[in-house]
């Protein structure tokens, strides 16, 4: 099982019958997109080159978190996909209930293990933990 922990942010990967999937959890909800993004690229196995960085601005809106944080994962599986592009540094982050502004910085991927069709909303729902957010994601590979 693949982990990155901390008591105040991390994910794991989980046992799911038919797909895939993944636990994370972050004292904030801006800490909580930021490590589901890093815990996708992580499962991924993702590798950039040392190409230089190019900069993009991500724009998102949706009905609600839930919402936003898919949206969110499968525009980094976008950059990917289409332009061959994985996030480096998430410059500037602005989360509201329905909407997210991100400029991110990327450079091109030179290696990426596990092919990743989407994320889903299967059974998905952001929890509130005394500990701060956590949410379980299932990706449709």
């Amino acid at each position: 099982m693949k982990t990155s922990t901390s008591l105040v942010s991390g994910f794991k990967e989980i046992d799911h019958t038919a797909d895939w999937a993944y636990q994370v959890w972050a004292d904030s909800l801006d800490n909580l997109f930021k490590q589901a993004a890093s815990g996708l690229y992580y499962l991924a196995g993702m590798v950039l080159t040392c190409e230089p960085v190019s900069t993009h601005t991500i724009a998102l809106a949706a009905v609600d978190r839930e919402s936003l944080l898919v949206a969110w994962l499968n525009e980094l599986l976008y950059l990917h996909e289409e332009h061959n592009l994985g996030v480096e540094v998430i410059q500037d982050f602005c989360l509201n209930p329905t909407s997210l502004q991100a400029t991110v910085a990327t450079r091109p991927v030179q290696r990426w293990i596990k092919d990743i069709k989407a994320v889903t909303y299967n059974n998905l729902s952001i929890l509130t933990t005394p500990y701060g957010f956590e949410v379980t994601l299932v990706l449709d590979v």
